[in-house]
């Protein structure tokens, strides 16, 4: 699970810098779309780099072990 993680991070720091570097065929709203969507890639690889970040996960799934 690890690769996939750190791909989605890769991914998402080449999104930070398509959108930071200066390129005529993009929009202003088309930069800060990739900013964004960079920024979230990031920071939700580092989550789940995080220890406990999969249990976070099923919990808010719904998947795992039942507990009443």
């Amino acid at each position: 699970m690890g690769f996939w993680y750190m791909l989605l991070l890769f991914i998402g720091i080449c999104l930070l810098f398509a959108g930071i570097l200066p390129k005529r065929g993009f929009s202003a709203g088309v930069k800060i779309g990739l900013l964004v969507g960079g920024a979230a890639c990031i920071g939700f690889s580092l989550f789940m780099f995080s220890p406990g970040s999969a249990e976070i996960i099923a919990d808010l799934l719904g998947w795992g072990p039942e507990t009443e």
